[in-house]
């Protein structure tokens, strides 16, 4: 059962933010230019939210506000979920589908430490399952000696 500390390894620990006092425009383009689906919100050092492109659908373009004028910490999700390098890739995924979110920041000893997507676990799940058939597929076949 593989484990967020293992996306981690592979995936490296660098997390996107952006200033809760940042306009929504300057999210939105942060986003396109990292390629990224969501920031967090940071004031100062402490993590205050999530802004992802789910939030701009809903609070900008269909409430009809302007992404200039409206400040991040105004559409952002406030109480973000947040797991431990020890979590589960299936904790993970339970916790993502039963809240509906994409994305779960990583911390240890309260510190952040990354943050994995769910596109993430599913690569990871699959690599590891890969692992797994190949390695059942071997043993049927008798690669391994008796």
């Amino acid at each position: 059962m593989g484990r967020v500390a293992d996306v981690l390894a592979k995936k490296g620990s660098q997390v996107f933010t952006i200033e809760r006092t940042a306009t929504v425009y300057d999210a939105v383009k942060k986003m396109v230019e990292l390629n990224t689906g969501s920031l967090l919100v940071t004031q100062g050092e402490e993590i205050c939210g999530i802004i992802s492109e789910r939030d701009y659908l809903r609070h900008i373009a269909l409430e009809g506000r302007t992404s200039k004028s409206t400040q991040v910490r105004e559409i952002m999700t406030p109480n973000v979920i947040c797991v431990a390098p020890n979590h589960s890739l299936e904790e993970c995924m339970a916790i993502m589908t039963a809240k509906r979110i994409r994305h779960l920041p990583v911390m240890e000893g309260g510190k952040l430490v990354g943050l994995v997507s769910i596109g993430d676990l599913v690569k990871q799940l699959s690599q590891d399952q890969q692992c797994h058939i190949q390695y059942l597929t071997d043993y049927i076949t008798g690669k391994y000696p008796a």
